[in-house]
This record gives C-alpha cells, sequence and structure tokens, in this order.
C-alpha cells in the first residue's frame, strides 16, 4: 500500500515538473509550488528564457548586441538624447551602443546628427555613421586621436558598458569592475563638457558605494538603474550621473 502511495507521488512530482519545462501558465506553476525542484527549475531558467529572446530580437532586428535594449531603456526614462549631441562610447565592441545612439540620434533629428565616437582596445566592424577610434584610450596616442576629432569640442554624453572578462571569483573579479569605472570617470572628467551626462555599467561589491560617492561629488544628480533587460540576479546596475559639475564638491 505504501509502495503505492509513493509511486503516485512519484509521478505527481514528475509530470509536475514536466509541466513547468513545457512554459505553463501562472495556474500551472502555482500548482506544482509545493514541489521544490520544480520551482527552482523554472526560476533558474527563466533569465535564460528571456536572454535568448533578447538575443533573437537583437537578431532580427539587425543589432549587434542584446544589450542594445538596456541602454533603450535608460535612454528613455531620463531622456539623456538631444539633436546635435556629440556622444563617446567607451568600450564599444561589438558596437551595439554605438549603432543604437547613431540610429537614434538620426531618427530624432537627421538634419542635426551629432556625433558618435566608439573607442575599443578590440576591433569593431565599421557602422555607418560612427567614428571609431582603435586603441587604448588611457595611451596618449589615441587620446590625441580623439582631440584631434573633438577639434577643441567638449563631449556630452560618455557611455561605457565596458567589463572585464569574467574569472568567477568575486575578489577578482570585482577590482577588475572598478579599474576600468574608475578609467571611465577619469574619461569623463577630462573631456565631458560641463552640464554632461555620463552613464556607466557597474557591478554591486567591493568599491561601489565608494564610487558612487564620488560620482556625487562630480554631478547634480546620480541615481543607479536596473533595466528590464538586464538579468534580475545579476549584481549588474547602471549609474547615471547627470549634470557635470565646474567644480567639485
Amino acid at each position: 500500500m505504501g509502495e503505492r502511495v509513493m509511486a503516485k507521488k512519484g509521478k505527481r512530482k514528475m509530470a509536475a515538473v514536466a509541466t513547468c519545462r513545457k512554459g505553463a501558465n501562472f495556474l500551472d506553476l502555482l500548482a506544482c509550488r509545493f514541489n521544490n525542484r520544480c520551482m527552482q527549475y523554472t526560476l533558474r531558467n527563466i533569465p535564460k528564457a528571456v536572454d535568448r529572446a533578447l538575443r533573437k530580437k537583437a537578431k532580427a532586428e539587425g543589432m549587434r548586441s542584446r544589450a542594445v535594449y538596456k541602454l533603450e531603456e535608460l535612454v528613455a526614462r531620463d531622456r539623456l538624447l538631444k539633436p546635435g549631441m556629440t556622444v563617446v562610447d567607451l568600450g564599444a565592441a561589438p558596437g551595439g551602443w554605438s549603432q543604437w545612439i547613431r540610429q537614434e540620434l538620426d531618427r530624432i533629428d537627421a538634419s542635426r546628427p551629432g556625433r558618435v565616437i566608439a573607442l575599443d582596445i578590440l576591433e569593431m566592424p565599421p557602422l555607418a555613421g560612427v567614428e571609431f577610434l582603435h586603441g587604448d584610450f588611457r595611451e596618449d596616442e589615441v587620446l590625441s586621436s580623439l582631440e584631434t576629432a573633438l577639434d577643441g569640442k567638449s563631449v556630452d554624453l560618455v557611455l561605457s558598458d565596458m567589463a572585464p572578462n569574467k574569472s568567477g571569483m568575486d575578489s577578482v573579479d570585482q577590482p577588475r569592475v572598478m579599474y576600468l569605472a574608475e578609467l571611465a570617470m577619469d574619461f569623463a572628467d577630462g573631456h565631458l563638457r560641463p552640464g554632461g551626462a555620463f552613464l556607466i555599467k557597474l557591478f554591486h561589491g567591493v568599491g561601489f558605494d565608494d564610487y558612487v560617492r564620488e560620482l556625487r561629488r562630480r554631478y547634480d544628480r546620480v541615481v543607479i538603474r536596473k533595466p528590464s533587460a538586464s538579468r534580475q540576479r545579476s549584481p549588474e546596475v547602471y549609474a547615471l550621473a547627470q549634470g557635470k559639475r565646474l567644480q567639485m564638491k
């Protein structure tokens, strides 16, 4: 008798897991709420499904990366783009952000297209209307090329979606993340016009709070955003700093 009951329970569990795996509706998911394995499977695979959908959408729309949908949400929420802006995209490869910014500036006002300048140490295939500088933006040669391209004009918006190659060890990865963030902030200090904006990808962890404090010394308004296109379990966020001050606090 006991074996028969256990067998029935086992079949119900297997059916519940199968239901969840087939992408069941809310009531089906609720029905298997007591099955921990089922719920774990579902929660673990939702981010993967969203990621696949965004990659598929990016490919269908001819965009170079799914990261453009994060940028699209951030720009729309805070109305970052204006006609005629000069935008610099640090760590631009493969070019998704630069591609989307170029298209959006053209859409806003084709008669005042502004400029999009992309920098990266990695090679990047050409994009129409995007000026690409290949090299490390810390090096004098690259900075000199940028100064020549800018021809004495300041930058309106600095973007940084840079991230180091991950080792999987927070004690190694987080210092690398913060190092790149420091470099990007230094770049914005030197090239962004007063009143300009700086948008950068960060990761919660050691050094995050200190970095945000430094941004608040430099800008009138600093907010932390988590786009819906970001993986919700990821420590990834975006810091948006607006209204660059003439002098730090």
